[in-house]
């Protein structure tokens, strides 16, 4: 997979983590175990899209 397809799949991915993380908040009883694992799958993936973008090259190995 191309590093830029790939960019923009963790994107995406990252945007919905957003998305669902908000909407956990905002219910009357918020899951916060829920909330901390979606924003550690957040971090990682936003870790992915840092080393992505940093150092490309490396990424299609």
């Amino acid at each position: 997979m191309p590093v830029e397809t790939r960019l923009a799949s963790l994107r995406d991915k990252h945007a919905a983590l957003d998305r669902i993380i908000r909407e956990e908040e905002q219910r009357p009883w918020p899951n916060d175990q829920e909330i901390k694992r979606l924003k550690l799958e957040k971090l990682y993936v936003k870790e992915q899209i840092d080393g992505l973008s940093v150092r490309p090259h490396i990424a299609a190995e």
